[in-house]
């Protein structure tokens, strides 16, 4: 295993109230926080149409995340081996489902709102690992029953990650094994899904350049994500968000928003980080190393509701390409590292 150096990020929110921005909207939102009438928002200037995020306190909604993830591990990329039927290849399954209830207890529709969240359920399982040996219990399943809050700006934009940030490094801390005899001992996690689940919140809509002018179909726009892994890595995924249509639902009018994906060439440093200190990796990803992030390929899909202002549903899928490398014991190998990763999330009681 593999001793790795992680600094903690003190992250730091100056809160401001988007006035020009919410004089701009003074036309299509409701002074009484009624949801907006079918059509309302759907003609801004011209052809384009305005997507905020819409609250109305006190009214639950919830949301149905789900990640999962194939790791493949080619231990001879090369296929050198002249035994015949030899499978150099390991593949690793990992799954992480939850659902999460928000309740807005302070609207300003002008302003900021603040929002309650809670993880009702949480639920992540993991094959086995080499000999077969049963894994630990994830430590995200410690969210199950959590509660955290934050403030939204009618953009979307997330201003205060306090809360969320507190309870990302209090779950990493779970991530350890208690025995401390061999050192501190990290086991395999997916707190990182977690993290990209919640961070990240109503990104295509708060990265729309002046909101305010609205956004015609074909219109595209640029972001960044999160890259969750099974081994311990910063990295991640430059978006292009595309307007492609305007949807007819009995839900309203739908935004189809498509997305690309590929590999960034830094990741922010105001991300949250759930581990600090010095410590070890245990399993596979604890041996290998150091990694090369080759490549990321991917596209999804999401549904937002003009009308409500209301985020349905998403489908993300991407690929990345990793070349590993092993500590020098005197073993001649390259293994490449292949992950499959999909993302999805839809809303359960609007």
């Amino acid at each position: 295993m593999v001793p790795i150096q992680w600094k903690g990020v003190e992250v730091k929110f100056e809160v401001t109230i988007l006035m020009a921005f919410a004089l701009c909207l003074a036309g299509c939102k409701s002074t009484s926080q009624e949801p907006a009438r079918p059509g309302e928002k759907t003609t801004a200037v011209g052809n384009k149409v305005l997507l905020t995020v819409d609250f109305q306190k006190d009214q639950m909604f919830e949301y149905k995340f789900v990640s999962t993830r194939e790791t493949a591990i080619d231990w001879d990329p090369e296929k050198t081996s002249s035994r015949p039927g030899r499978d150099s290849i390991n593949r690793q399954t990992e799954s992480f489902e939850m659902v999460i209830s928000y309740i807005p207890v302070e609207v300003d529709s002008y302003g900021l709102t603040t929002i309650q969240a809670t993880c009702k359920s949480v639920k992540a399982m993991r094959g086995k690992g080499a000999g077969g040996r049963t894994p630990a219990p994830d430590a995200v399943q410690n969210l199950d029953g959590k509660t955290f809050t934050f403030t939204v700006a009618p953009s979307g934009r997330i201003q205060d990650y306090s809360q969320l940030d507190k309870l990302i490094r209090e779950i990493g801390e779970k991530a350890f094994r208690t025995d401390t005899s061999r050192g501190r001992i990290k086991e395999p996690d997916m707190i990182g899904d977690f993290i990209a689940s919640q961070w990240f919140l109503w990104d295509s809509i708060s990265n729309i350049e002046n909101p305010s002018k609205g956004i015609a179909v074909g219109q595209t726009w640029t972001s960044k994500l999160s890259v969750p892994t099974p081994m311990v890595l910063r990295k991640a995924r430059d978006v292009t968000y595309k307007l492609a249509e305007i949807r007819q639902s009995a839900r309203g009018n739908l935004a189809v928003i498509e997305e690309s994906f590929r590999l960034a060439d830094s990741a922010p440093q105001g991300w949250p980080v759930p581990y600090s200190g010095k410590f070890q990796v245990s399993g596979t990803f604890g041996f290998l190393g150091p990694y090369e992030v080759l490549d990321l390929q991917g596209r999804g899909e999401e549904l937002f509701n003009i009308d409500t202002g209301r985020l349905e549903k998403y489908e993300q899928q991407y690929t990345i390409k990793i070349k590993a490398s092993l500590p020098p014991l005197g073993i001649q190998a390259n293994p490449q590292i292949t992950i499959d990763q999909k993302f999805t999330m839809e809303l359960l009681k609007p």
